[in-house]
């Protein structure tokens, strides 16, 4: 590694960019630990809003039967043509462990659209029935997001981990061994001058006493 030079300072550094570079280490596996752990907790949330969304598009398909069976096919549809549909919708920014995810809040109108004085109530039944799966349907593409952003912010603080890991931290070792080596040796010349100038000046001061 001839780019590093063998002085104290650069060990002091390298070993402190050593220590940054474990801590941080240490930081992104207890994220990485933690948003696992969040995404299994989601998921199984995310198992039970299908569940839902399936029971929700059964009740869906049985009440449209229905309607269809009594109060007519051409008049429902008729009035799903014609229906307003009045909603409010609205979107806002979760934050999961630093994670910016976006939420969709939809909510339906309490008051019917329809008169049960001209409608038929299988008719009426069908149109609550749909609200509720459109209401189940944005819970499901909320739960679904939000799985999706912490499945790819694993993967993505799976890979800090394994570069730290496999990369930074042994590059990080390589360049402290190659300066301990590298000032070690320095070291042990200067022990060996040092031991040679002192066997030269013991002689010197043996031949003058001799003298």
């Amino acid at each position: 590694m001839p780019d590093t030079s063998p002085t104290r300072m650069n060990l002091i550094a390298w070993r402190s960019q050593l220590g940054l570079a474990v801590r941080g280490t240490e930081l992104l596996e207890k994220k990485r630990d933690a948003l696992v752990q969040e995404f299994l907790t989601n998921a199984h949330e995310a198992i039970e809003i299908r569940k839902q969304l399936y029971k929700a598009a059964r009740e869906a398909h049985r009440t449209i039967v229905l309607a269809r069976s009594f109060d007519g096919p051409e008049n429902v549809e008729t009035l799903s043509l014609g229906m307003p549909v009045r909603f409010d919708a609205q979107t806002e920014m979760e934050n999961v462990w630093g994670i910016k995810v976006p939420r969709l809040l939809v909510s339906f109108s309490k008051e019917p659209v329809m008169s049960p004085l001209g409608v038929g109530g299988r008719t009426i039944a069908a149109q609550a029935a749909f609200q509720n799966l459109c209401t189940v349907l944005v819970r499901v593409a909320n739960s679904e997001a939000r799985l999706r952003r912490i499945a790819e912010e694993i993967k993505k603080t799976a890979r800090r981990v394994n570069a730290l890991q496999q990369v930074v931290i042994p590059g990080t070792r390589g360049q402290i061994r190659f300066i301990q080596q590298a000032l070690d040796q320095l070291e042990q010349e200067d022990i060996f001058r040092l031991k040679r100038i002192k066997g030269k000046l013991e002689a010197r001061d043996a031949t003058k006493s001799g003298g």
